[in-house]
């Protein structure tokens, strides 16, 4: 803009602000309190320029509808196209290209920062639609005030990434008797499944980078806390900010107040708010004292509430936990959240490497490789044996519900089978305390079903009464025939359906045969995947296959197996710690993991991608249990062409030869004068 350029934003603001006035609407201005819980997200985030707190809408409402509240932020601007900053994909840019916050645009353009503002109410509140409006304006050659207002919807629903509602030339829309219009358009902003894909893409690399952060200020600064310790506060401090709208206030980092009163220590405080949590999530009391047991340990302890220079430990990594992650599991992502967690907080263990292998978390793009391979619909009944931070499960659940969305035109049946399907056609097993703590708060943030996940020795304690016709699993390497164990485990207990298990591939080839045999005799191998060896980078090294399986048929030595080569799945990746995405989309990785399910499915007909060379239809032993590992065949016998091109090699040796061993004038001293020149 040229320097001499005056802001035109009192101008546009005084405009705004008197059409708020004329509709009888109770705005506050940007110092005014409009109410404690939103007052305090904005004071909480960071603000516009990155320092702490301090966001300051220009003006901002609270309007009803049907009992339901909508905060109205909204931002000013004076200057001509200064309304709204896109990206490439046509998206609000509030964040830069390596994720983190884009403070020129969050300050420079009216949307941005309303949009800003309305990100802090998600992240802090339990408000879950938001509406952020920009206004932006200059005058013209001659002296007239010219504007432009555009509207966003910022919610869970588009993880408040936001959706333009469009363009206004007032704000009327905002009277009473124009709003639940509004409110109706809003609902038909609906993003395709496609556009969903890309924004949870997006809001996943920006976790990745918040806990990396998180686990280094942690490990960093806050000496004398475990990797257990770290994961029971982080799930602690989760379960008590997440809140039961109307029933449990969610705890803010002002409830900590550091005392050394019995009762009111913050360790006292948050449990008692994790309890409050769970009583309202109806888990069952046997469950409930478990987890409160299991926490308690940790958030009581002497250490961490010491009370040092005014504040405690757990209330600095509290606030900590609350300001890096907040919004990532207000918002609602459907992934593995704790499963992130789980493999950013390990990063920093020295484990052997069998134990390391044992507590690798599946990639969810892996996970949910192995429940479309296993065919998973609205009505499967899908079981993990070692279910870690329930990142399979959470694929799976995905999955049907996505399905049932297709299939289900009812709204009512719809929410009643998305209730069935978090709440009974899932289970997970897991052993281990801390990881089964993650694994319950995985279904939590995802809606419940956690009234499934047991912490049980699922090969001791589990009776199996589970109608299971999906069996997905990531078994503990060390485990007997390198976790086959749990496999042969599980089949014995299911009568139909498919089993994809990713496992070490010398499983395969001697390892588990007495495993393998018996498996086969109930039921078919229908493909062995091999897949890359850097799959789990960083964190093991050991080379992988998928083993497919129809569960209730036995193996016939003349069923056809897939044999495919997954070496090349499109993706590149690295292990670099402050790198913001380790896993690089370079060759068609998204087209390659269909293909991959419709070779598995339908069979050759479907390669594009791969070659035959990488796709193999062969048979096995079913008595051997160790021929899964196949490639295709090469042939060694020669061919007319091989023929052809080694005769022609040979002459062109041959005359290479006879003319070095001439006389080097030969050419030049005796042909004819006439043909030399």
């Amino acid at each position: 803009m040229a320097k001499s350029e005056q802001s035109v934003e009192p101008k546009i603001a005084e405009l705004g602000n008197g059409w708020l006035k004329s509709y009888g609407l109770d705005y506050k201005l940007e110092q005014e309190s409009l109410n404690h819980e939103i007052d305090n997200a904005l004071k909480e985030y960071f603000s516009k320029g990155g320092g702490n707190g301090g966001n300051y809408p220009d003006a901002k409402i609270l309007l009803e509808n049907n009992s339901c509240y909508y905060p109205i932020l909204i931002e000013y601007k004076g200057y001509k196209n200064k309304l709204v900053k896109l990206d490439g994909e046509g998206k609000v840019e509030n964040r830069n290209k390596n994720n983190e916050p884009h403070y020129q645009n969050i300050k420079s353009f009216a949307v941005n920062g309303a949009v800003h503002y309305a990100n802090a109410i998600l992240h802090y509140t339990n408000y879950t639609e938001i509406i952020a409006i920009g206004m932006t304006g200059y005058k013209d050659k001659i002296g007239n005030l010219q504007y432009e207002i555009a509207v966003y919807y910022v919610s869970t629903k588009n993880l408040g990434i936001g959706q333009e509602v469009g363009k206004y030339t007032d704000f009327s829309f905002l009277k009473p008797e124009h709003f639940p219009k509004f409110l109706e358009k809003i609902k038909k902003l609906a993003l395709t499944e496609q556009e969903f894909e890309k924004l949870k893409n997006i809001r996943e690399l920006e976790i990745d980078a918040s806990l990396i952060k998180l686990n280094n200020d942690i490990y960093q600064s806050e000496k004398g806390l475990s990797e257990q310790d770290r994961i029971y506060l982080v799930v602690a401090s989760i379960m008590a900010t997440l809140g039961v709208p109307g029933k449990v206030s969610p705890l803010e980092k002002s409830d900590l107040k550091s005392l050394n009163e019995k009762n009111f220590t913050d360790g006292e405080i948050l449990i008692e708010k994790v309890e409050e949590f769970l009583s309202e999530r109806n888990l069952p009391e046997d469950k409930k004292n478990l987890i409160v047991r299991t926490l308690q340990n940790t958030v009581t302890s002497a250490n961490i509430n010491k009370v040092t220079n005014g504040e405690t430990q757990l209330k600095r990594v509290f606030s900590k936990i609350v300001d890096d992650l907040g919004i990532y599991y207000k918002i609602g992502l459907t992934t593995d959240f704790t499963g992130k967690l789980f493999n950013e907080m390990y990063n920093w263990l020295g484990f052997t490497q069998d134990k390391l292998n044992d507590v690798v978390i599946t990639p969810p793009y892996i996970a949910k490789l192995l429940v479309k391979l296993c065919k998973t619909n609205k009505d499967s009944f899908v079981w993990d044996y070692a279910t870690g931070s329930a990142g399979l499960l959470v694929a799976a659940m995905n999955e049907m519900i996505i399905d049932a969305r297709e299939k289900i035109k009812s709204p009512d049946e719809l929410q009643k089978k998305i209730i069935s399907i978090r709440a009974n056609q899932i289970l997970g097993l897991e052993i281990l305390p801390s990881i089964y703590m993650l694994a319950v708060l995985n279904m939590i943030l995802m809606g419940d079903g956690s009234s499934k996940i047991l912490n049980l020795d699922s090969l001791k304690d589990f009776d199996g009464n589970f109608p299971a016709n999906v069996f997905v699993l990531n078994p503990p390497y060390s485990a007997a025939g390198n976790g086959m164990i749990f496999v042969e485990a599980a089949l014995e207990k299911m009568q139909s359906g498919y089993a994809a298990i990713i496992i070490q591939n010398s499983a395969g080839t001697g390892k588990a045969i007495d495993f393998n045999k018996k498996i086969l005799e109930k039921n078919t191998l229908l493909a062995s995947i091999k897949m890359p060896i850097d799959l789990f980078i960083g964190k093991s090294s050991v080379q992988t296959n998928i083993y497919v399986f129809r569960v209730g048929e036995p193996h016939n030595s003349k069923n056809i197996v897939k044999f495919i080569d997954f070496s090349n799945d499109g993706y590149k990746r690295t292990n670099r710690k402050k790198s913001r995405q380790n896993l690089q989309n370079i060759d068609h990785a998204a087209e390659r993991y269909d293909e991959l399910v419709n070779l598995v499915h339908f069979g050759k007909t479907y390669l594009k991608f791969f070659t035959e060379n990488d796709y193999y239809e062969g048979t096995i032993d079913p008595n051997s249990g160790k021929d899964w590992n196949q490639t295709a065949p090469i042939d060694t016998r020669p061919k007319l062409d091989d023929f052809k091109k080694t005769v022609s090699d040979f002459l062109a040796f041959e005359v290479t030869n006879i003319l070095k061993n001439s006389s080097g004038n030969c050419l030049g001293k005796t042909l004819p004068h006439s043909l030399k020149n």
